[in-house]
């Protein structure tokens, strides 16, 4: 387990000013901001995840920003083997550590652990696939909470890929998801954190939802949809279900109209932050809020 008495948590739904509070921080003690969202890792989405700008990131030390291909599939395991090394190395150079992110499962591996499930072999998971896609979700959700019911009730609806990785578990382990993931232990040390949960009054933070989204557009979120269209990528890559991209890349195909495309994004842009709120009420309801 690492050693980071001087880390702090801050967590908190798209929009809520996690980004400028850690910079403000940042340049105050000289901490580094250490990136905990699963879309800000992806180098192809800066505008479109509002990542960092290269001029913020001029004004103090950010790691784990864009480190990622939009090709690659970053899951909680793989940025967990990233960030524990250099938590320590930071750590050990006695230098304070801002984590500061959306991403709900990060902060959970972190303060409660993340289960050391076996790999599903490709022929498991492709045949588990391979029924999803025959009886549609609500058939397979029934399944699936024959043998995993906490999974079944807490996968959101239209999540095909967490569906499929439940059934998937439980088919090649014998063993529900639920069950492993119930089986761990933290990965931070107790007492070696603190922590901070941004929770903006819900009116203000669909406003800056809002007013956030139109700033994309006009920072050339089209040009990165595009860029990203243009390589073909297969579209449940994490990346291509950022928020934005699927809503862009119709207007670019003609679907829709770039007003439409934009009202669409918002209203996307909206409903993330609300199930971000839902979710850091009811997993972190101890931290601190402001």
């Amino acid at each position: 387990m690492t050693k980071t008495p001087r880390l702090t948590l801050i967590a908190g739904p798209t929009a809520s000013g996690k980004s400028r509070l850690a910079l403000e921080m940042a340049e105050r003690t000289g901490a580094v901001i250490v990136n905990a969202d699963s879309q800000q890792l992806y180098a192809d989405l800066r505008i479109l995840t509002a990542r960092p700008s290269i001029e913020d990131e001029a004004r103090a030390e950010h790691r784990l920003y864009g480190v990622a291909d939009a090709a690659e599939s970053w899951s909680v395991g793989r940025w967990t083997r990233a960030v524990m090394p250099l938590l320590d190395e930071l750590a050990a150079q006695d230098r304070p550590v801002l984590l500061v992110g959306g991403t709900g499962l990060y902060f959970n591996a972190l303060t409660r652990g993340l289960a050391d499930i076996p790999a599903v072999p490709d022929e498991v998971r492709d045949a588990v696939q391979a029924d999803y896609d025959t009886e549609g979700e609500t058939t397979f959700r029934r399944r699936l909470a024959e043998v995993d019911p906490t999974a079944a009730a807490a996968i959101t609806p239209g999540d095909r890929q967490r569906l499929i990785r439940a059934l998937s578990v439980s088919s090649h382990t014998g063993r529900s998801l639920t069950d492993w993931i119930a089986d761990t232990r933290p990965l931070l040390a107790p007492g070696g954190w603190t922590s901070l949960v941004l929770e903006p009054e819900r009116a203000n933070l669909y406003a800056s939802c809002d007013l956030r989204v139109g700033q994309m557009i006009e920072q050339g979120a089209l040009d990165e949809a595009k860029a990203l269209a243009d390589r073909h990528l297969d579209p449940d890559l994490p990346a291509m279900k950022a928020v934005g991209v699927r809503e862009l890349i119709a207007h670019l195909a003609g679907q829709t109209s770039m007003e439409q495309a934009v009202a669409q994004t918002r209203q996307a842009t909206r409903n993330y932050a609300k199930r971000q709120l839902t979710w850091f009420r009811n997993q972190t309801p101890d931290w601190p809020r402001a």
